[in-house]
């Protein structure tokens, strides 16, 4: 299948695109400047490389046709962020391709109610980020229902891979806190630590999409979670992280409003939307439909990123 891939060197991209070589595909990367992956591999030599601008190319109404251009059986949309970019390439696609696949997020449920979330829960996003893509959702499956529009939606949880930091168990990025971990030092967590995260690996992700394309007639005009097997608490996480550097848990717990005097504004923001959203989602739909076996753990993932941030030096 001739495959455009938009972000094919990102997070997700640095794992799909190889993916999608060896699948047999016929592979063409779309992105804005010439970047190199965040891993090698020899399948990179197969693909064909297309720059585009999509923010100029979106300004200018031309987006669309550009990709249209590239006569695409399957689109996989890895950069989309507003309704108003999904619209402008969906419409130009109209008819014209096999399969669209855009990724979305966990974040369209807003806080977590019945646990683990399914994909058919009502959604009650908030925040900027979650409420554009919950409209993107609605834009493209309403598309899917009554004009035919081949749709399928893959929903990320937190993202993990080497070359750029995870989230620490405090529920931000800051790469002190695996260094106050590896020292067995004292970790403040907010509250009694029990908000969740769900974390997931990105080439569990790359197998996703995959996999959606290889079972196009059940995947068409539907949302899949992906994510790992299971979510962690804060408490949890940090605990087995302490253990896994053979450490004994030091943990502290504080109210919020203590703890946010303890950290940077920047970690306080990025830890309120993580726990105020609280994820813990269901895989059973991309498992039963899609044959979607995540090959990591959140733990895992997790200790794969910080041993390449001990190889960086980001963490000591």
């Amino acid at each position: 299948m001739r495959v455009v891939i938009i972000g094919g060197s990102g997070h997700i991209g640095s794992y799909l695109t190889p993916r999608l070589v060896r699948a047999g595909h016929e592979v063409f990367c779309v992105t804005r400047g010439v970047k190199s992956p965040y891993r090698p591999d020899q399948a990179w030599k197969y693909v064909q490389h297309v720059v585009l601008d999509r923010d100029a190319e979106e300004a200018a109404g031309n987006f669309g046709e550009r990709i249209v251009a590239l006569n695409a059986q399957a689109v996989i949309d890895l950069t989309c962020y507003t309704p108003e970019s999904a619209a402008q390439l969906a419409e130009a696609l109209l008819g014209r391709l096999e399969h669209f696949l855009h990724c979305g997020t966990i974040w369209i449920h807003g806080h977590s109610c019945q646990v683990p979330t399914a994909e058919d829960a009502p959604r009650s996003p908030f925040g900027e980020y979650g409420i554009r893509k919950a409209a993107i959702e609605d834009y493209l499956l309403r598309l899917a229902r009554t004009k035919g529009f081949p749709a399928t939606l893959l929903h990320p949880g937190h993202l993990v891979g080497t070359g750029w930091n995870p989230i620490n168990p405090q529920g931000n990025f800051n790469p002190d806190v695996f260094t106050t971990l590896a020292r067995g030092g004292a970790l403040p967590l907010p509250n009694l630590g029990l908000e969740t995260v769900h974390h997931v690996h990105a080439d569990d992700v790359a197998q996703a999409f995959v996999q959606a394309l290889a079972h196009r007639s059940v995947a068409l005009g539907e949302s899949f979670h992906v994510v790992s097997a299971a979510a962690l608490t804060l408490r949890g996480f940090a605990e087995g992280m302490y253990r896994w550097f053979g450490q004994e848990p030091r943990l502290e717990f504080y109210s919020w409003e203590t703890w946010t005097t303890m950290v940077s504004e920047k970690d306080a923001r990025a830890t309120w939307d993580h726990i105020a959203h609280s994820p813990n989602c269901s895989i059973e739909k991309a498992k039963t439909l899609l044959g979607y076996q995540p090959r990591y753990t959140s733990f895992e993932a997790v200790q794969e990123a910080v041993t390449d941030m001990q190889r960086r030096t980001v963490i000591e």
